[in-house]
C-alpha cells in the first residue's frame, strides 16, 4: 500500500455533509474507504462508537452467513477526530457496493452514484494529470499554504516526476527501489534519512513534501534535477547503478545548502510542519 499520497496521506472526501476517509492506493489504482464512516451515513448514526458497533454486528452476520465481501475487506490507518491514526476497516468500491446492500437505508442510492463519481473523477485524473494537478492545488489551498508554497511544490513535484520516468525507463523497480533511491537523495542533500525527517517534524503517514518548507521543497528539487541530468549523463541502468547519481546529484544540493547556511546563520533542515502553531515553527535542527 502505497503512502506517498496520504497527506495521502488520508484523504478526505465529503458526501453531503458527511466525512467520509478515503485513500487512493497508487500500486493497485484503486481507493479504498472506511467502512465505518459509509455505515454511519448510511444508519444516520454521528455517534462513531454506535456506528462501529453495528459494522462489527454486521461483519459478524456477514461471515456467518458466507459472504465473501467481507474477507475482501482491508486495514489502514486513517486519522480519527482526535488527530491520531488507527486502524481501520476498509473496502474497495466494488466490495463497498456489495456491503451497501447489507444496510436498510434510504441514502444508499445517493452513496452508490457518489462512490461511481470519486472512481470516474480518479480515471480523468490518470488520463488527464492537469485534473490531478488542480485536486493538489486545492488540498494544498485548503491547508492555508500560501501560492508562493504551492508553485514550489509543484515544481518540485514535476521535477520528481521526471526523475521517477526515467527510473522507470532504465530498469529501475517502482515502490522499494524508488524509495531506497529517494533515501539516498535525501540523506546526501539533508543529512537526515527520510524516516529521520519525518519524525523531526513530528509526522507518521503524512507526506513529507505537503509539510516542508519553501527552503526544503528548493533544495529537494535541486537535488533530485541534479540527479536525473547526472544519470542521463551516465546512462545509468537498474538500482545499483542509479545509486552513484543520486548521491552525486544529493551532494551538489547539500553543498548549496551548507553555503546558504553559513551566509544565513539559520538551518534548513526544519522542524517545522503546518499543523504546528505559529509560535513553534520556528524550532530548527
Amino acid at each position: 500500500m502505497s503512502e506517498k499520497k496520504t497527506s495521502l496521506d488520508s484523504r478526505i472526501a465529503m458526501f453531503q455533509h458527511e466525512t467520509i476517509r478515503r485513500r487512493w492506493d497508487e500500486k493497485r489504482e484503486k481507493w479504498w474507504f472506511s467502512i465505518i464512516d459509509i455505515v454511519a451515513v448510511l444508519t444516520q448514526q454521528p455517534d462513531f462508537k454506535k456506528a462501529q458497533s453495528y459494522w462489527t454486528t454486521l461483519k459478524s452476520r456477514l461471515k456467518q452467513e458466507g459472504n465473501e465481501s467481507v474477507t475482501k475487506c482491508d486495514k489502514l490507518k486513517l486519522q480519527s477526530t482526535d488527530g491520531k491514526y488507527y486502524r481501520t476497516d476498509v473496502a474497495d468500491v466494488e466490495t463497498l457496493l456489495r456491503l451497501i446492500q447489507s444496510v436498510p437505508s434510504s441514502k444508499a442510492e445517493p452513496i452508490k452514484l457518489w462512490l461511481a463519481k470519486v472512481g470516474y473523477e480518479r480515471i480523468q485524473e490518470v488520463s488527464d494529470p492537469e485534473k490531478a494537478l488542480n485536486r493538489s492545488r486545492s488540498y494544498w489551498q485548503r491547508m492555508g499554504r500560501s501560492q508562493k508554497w504551492i508553485q514550489q511544490r509543484m515544481m518540485g513535484q514535476e521535477i520528481r516526476n521526471k526523475l521517477t520516468d526515467y527510473w522507470k525507463t532504465h530498469e529501475v523497480k517502482e515502490q522499494d527501489e524508488y524509495a531506497i533511491l529517494t533515501n539516498i537523495i535525501h540523506k546526501e542533500w539533508s543529512d537526515v534519512s527520510v524516516k529521520e525527517h519525518k519524525a523531526l517534524k513530528n509526522l507518521k503517514t503524512e507526506n513529507l513534501r505537503d509539510h516542508m518548507t519553501d527552503a526544503e521543497l528548493v533544495f529537494t528539487a535541486l537535488a533530485e534535477l541534479s540527479t536525473r541530468q547526472i544519470a542521463e549523463t551516465m546512462k545509468s541502468e537498474g538500482l545499483d547503478e542509479n545509486k552513484i547519481p543520486a548521491r552525486k546529484g544529493g551532494r551538489i544540493a547539500k553543498n548549496a545548502r551548507l553555503e546558504l547556511e553559513q551566509k544565513t546563520g539559520k538551518k534548513v533542515v526544519s522542524a517545522q510542519n503546518y499543523m504546528l502553531p505559529r509560535e513553534k515553527k520556528q524550532n530548527e535542527v
